[in-house]
């Protein structure tokens, strides 16, 4: 069974270093401020990332990183690909940052001397199967914080102040340029969450983009090109009493993310774009029912989240989050609909203020 890795071990000069981090969008914005962290204080680490095809997209113009891409959707062959890159390689440490069964299989195909993993608590789907040593264990980390506890076993030292290095062109900010050229200070809406039932009801996300207005705020809705994104984003603005600057499906990541930068603020349930809006140091307004935002919510923007999680995992556990398994979600349908507008509307006007 693997055991901690020892508190006096550090990754010795030029060591080679390479991190399995494939999806998705939230938590690869997390792990970014890990490798930001070896980047700044340990320059001489050569630093290999084994990522998803999408989030590739997102973090490519990271310097100081080699990226090897998986395509999920590429089967056997894309485990080749994985393969035939990484086989002439013996890495000095390999940190496996995902416990899902096909990141535990993928590392398979790497070589290393230290294959990093979660502690026992943290460990599932034959996780412990695929490494050699832990992290040590942390009590109810926040997701970020796990990433960064790779660092800190590896004896890279800390930075005052947590740093997202990540370059976004003039390319990929001309059309976040010109919305603010146009419509003057804006704030961004990302309606929709990986399912429908946590996301917000589409008629009181419409009735805050319309406050935002009377505050002199421009109101954008972004998002990806699924269809929950683009009909939920539909539904909202049939609910608008003018319509919204709609960019749903429109913009690629980086673009997005130039976007976020130029934001007011953020409002969102738990999805990617409210951890893109923490890289670049905006504020997000987190809408939080079936997750604990002290887990996964906006790292810089905590104390903007509006939690109903808590009432509603205590509810249904008869529990308080406290005495609970650390990540059990809160279960139904309509735990979004405690969320009320006035709510909401506090916290813009806390912050725009």
């Amino acid at each position: 069974m693997p055991q901690t890795l020892s508190p006096d071990y550090s990754l010795p000069q030029n060591a080679s270093l390479c991190l399995l981090r494939l999806s998705a969008i939230g938590d690869v914005c997390h792990a970014v401020s890990m490798v930001t962290r070896i980047r700044q204080t340990r320059p001489d680490i050569k630093i290999v990332w084994v990522i998803g095809k999408i989030e590739y997209s997102l973090v490519k113009d990271m310097p100081g990183v080699e990226f090897v891409i998986f395509d999920k959707k590429g089967g056997k062959a894309a485990i080749k690909k994985v393969k035939d890159a990484l086989s002439p390689i013996s890495f000095d440490a390999l940190c496996v940052m995902q416990v899902a069964l096909r990141a535990n299989w993928l590392s398979r195909q790497i070589k290393a001397s230290v294959r990093l993993g979660f502690d026992k608590a943290h460990s599932k789907e034959g996780h412990s199967l695929f490494i050699n040593k832990r992290i040590a264990p942390l009590h109810q980390p926040h997701v970020l914080e796990g990433f960064h506890a790779f660092a800190d076993a590896l004896g890279i030292p800390r930075q005052e102040k947590l740093q997202w290095d990540l370059p976004i062109s003039d390319d990929d900010s001309a059309l976040s340029v010109s919305l603010k050229q146009t419509h003057g200070e804006f704030v961004v809406v990302c309606p929709a969450a990986s399912k429908l039932e946590r996301s917000w009801l589409p008629e009181r996300y419409a009735q805050v983009m319309m406050h935002c207005e009377k505050k002199g705020m421009t109101p954008l809705l972004c998002g990806g090109p699924g269809p929950l994104d683009k009909s939920l984003a539909q539904q909202i603005v049939q609910h608008c009493h003018s319509k919204p600057v709609d960019l749903v499906g429109k913009t690629s990541l980086k673009q997005m993310l130039a976007i976020l930068a130029q934001a007011r603020l953020v409002i969102s349930p738990d999805t990617g774009p409210a951890h893109m809006a923490t890289m670049v140091n905006t504020p997000v307004i987190g809408l939080y029912a079936h997750s604990n935002p002290r887990r996964t919510g906006p790292y810089l923007s905590l104390s903007h989240v509006i939690n109903v999680y808590d009432a509603h995992i205590a509810e249904q556990k008869g529990k308080p989050w406290e005495q609970l398994k650390w990540g059990t979600r809160a279960k139904g349908e309509s735990l979004m609909q405690q969320i009320s507008v006035e709510q909401v509307i506090e916290k813009i006007d806390a912050l725009l203020s």
